[in-house]
């Protein structure tokens, strides 16, 4: 039985496709919201008093970090409760805190914003890969996740191109503000507010039936909340002493023991670059992650089999983990390189490296895609040289963008370099989907997305403003993100080698593990 928002038929391609469309949408708001905060650094910088690693904390860490935390609860639900409700309410609220950072007055409000954002925004992507996997069978899976994934060059590049547009004209209309907003302000509440109706248009999509297109229909779970809330006492401290004391004495030991040992390690970061709000963050971050995958090993073994149990979902999470390291950090700090070393308007940065990244990130994503679902046709491991490509592709255009003094070869090179990274994703999140069950898909979703986050989000940008506040240099700091690409290439060959066997025997070992599947 069904309930009354599920879908009790198969959907039609063209229903599918409409869905595929919506969802896209609400990525590309997802990354305007998320990453118009680099077109804006200059300004805010100015304004609030604050320095490269400081935007580095805001862009990445104080989103990141929370985006990955939350993003593993909320994933949980993805599982077990209505999806398209989930989105809907994410939408609303990292809607609302976009807005709200127009109304910051310091860094630590800002802080708090961004943190907002990132716990709506981590509804997303659980909930739309989990979806998008329903509505679309397994050879067309990459294509769909390539192109819903598009959102974030689409978006990413329209958050600069709409930022730059906006701040220049506020700035110039009104040069001492208007109603006590100055431009990035603005800006922040321009893009947030748009997407508060784009929420009731998602909340009209209809929830299908939950592993349809693999023949695994999952009956929906008698209690969602229950479990989320479960899973929050697993993650989010201090409860996660309370989950782990309701394991038993020795859990909780592990658990101490482990939150001692982040926190010095965080404390020696600290001392060593003297910013206690990013390391802090991090060792949070760790240490919640460690205390949720304890939980999910003690109460869902086979969930836990098939994502931390299999070295080649770790290795594919990791390899794309550090592709995303460099991404974000290109991202944060390519219009400010652009605007102070190169000298060009925010206008011209907007419609030249915002619309750039747009068109060289849907044409990467959408054709890598295609070309991983055409060679996993062919190759059980097709996907995994796709992935490899976004790693070793972007190394020279990246070495000649940030060598030259010429604003179009800087251009021209960044436009190359963002059409190639994007092409692993669709490959990289395909693959985190067939090493699981579906019902499992939302949690593994979140779990992939730390990768991203955590590792991409929460490091990138902030080691690349931090090696530029040390160098005073911002193009050493940039370029010191390549150094991550031969540690990516190595554990993606490893994935090469062990992705076919383990997507092979996802039944298998889910029902060693104690999975019931009739």
């Amino acid at each position: 039985m069904t309930t009354s928002t599920e879908a009790a038929a198969p959907p039609s391609r063209g229903y599918a496709n409409y869905v595929l469309v919506v969802l896209t949408i609400v990525y590309v708001l997802n990354f305007i919201d998320r990453q118009i905060l680099s077109i804006l650094a200059a300004d805010v910088k100015r304004d609030l008093g604050l320095t490269d690693a400081d935007i580095g904390f805001l862009f990445g860490t104080a989103f990141g970090v929370f985006y990955s935390l939350f993003g593993i609860p909320l994933g949980r639900l993805a599982d077990n409760w209505n999806r398209i409700r989930l989105i809907t309410i994410g939408l609303a609220i990292w809607s609302a805190m976009t807005a709200f950072s127009g109304l910051a007055r310091n860094g630590l409000q800002l802080t708090a914003a961004r943190i907002g954002v990132g716990i709506g925004e981590a509804t997303a992507s659980p909930c739309a890969y989990s979806l998008l996997s329903d509505y679309f069978p397994k050879d067309k899976r990459a294509t769909a996740l390539a192109i819903y994934s598009s959102g974030i060059f689409i978006g990413g590049g329209l958050s600069l191109f709409i930022g730059g547009a906006i701040v220049d004209s506020w700035n110039h209309a009104f040069p001492t503000g208007k109603w006590g907003l100055v431009g990035w302000q603005a800006a922040f509440m321009a893009v947030g507010i748009p997407g508060l109706l784009m929420a009731l248009w998602v909340a009209t999509l209809r929830e299908p039936l939950r592993g349809q297109s693999d023949g695994i229909i999952t009956p929906p779970q008698p209690n969602p909340f229950r479990d989320f809330f479960a899973e929050l006492v697993t993650i989010i401290p201090p409860l996660t002493l309370i989950g782990a004391a309701r394991r038993g004495v020795g859990p909780l030991a592990v658990n101490v023991v482990v939150a001692v040992l982040c926190a010095i390690a965080a404390w020696g970061m600290i001392h060593a670059t003297h910013n206690i709000p990013q390391w802090s963050a991090i060792g949070l971050g760790i240490y919640a992650v460690f205390s949720w995958a304890s939980a999910l090993r003690a109460r869902d073994v086979p969930a836990f089999t098939l994502i931390w149990g299999t070295p080649a979902f770790i290795y594919t999470t990791l390899g794309y983990g550090l592709i995303a390291f460099a991404s974000y950090g290109l991202a944060t700090f390519a219009p400010l390189y652009a605007e102070t070393m190169l000298g060009q308007k925010k206008t011209i940065i907007g419609l030249f490296l915002g619309g750039g990244a747009a068109a060289a990130g849907f044409i990467g994503i959408v054709v890598g895609g295609r070309i991983a679902d055409a060679l996993k046709k062919r190759y059980p491991w097709g996907r995994i040289p796709v992935i490899i490509v976004g790693t070793l592709g972007p190394i020279i255009p990246v070495l000649v963008a940030y060598t030259t003094t010429s604003p179009t070869v800087f251009y021209i090179g960044m436009f190359l370099a963002g059409m190639l990274a994007p092409a692993a994703l669709g490959a990289a999140g395909a693959t985190s989907q067939d090493l699981v069950l579906p019902r499992m898909r939302g949690t593994a979703t979140a779990t992939f997305f730390i990768g991203t986050a955590l590792m991409g989000l929460g490091m990138g940008p902030f080691l690349t403003g931090f090696v530029s506040q040390v160098t005073g240099d911002l193009r050493t700091g940039i370029l010191s993100l390549l150094l991550v690409a031969p540690i990516s290439t190595v554990l993606l060959i490893m994935a090469w080698r062990t992705v076919p066997k383990a997507e092979a025997t996802v039944v298998e070992r889910a029902r060693a593990a104690g999975e019931i599947i009739v």
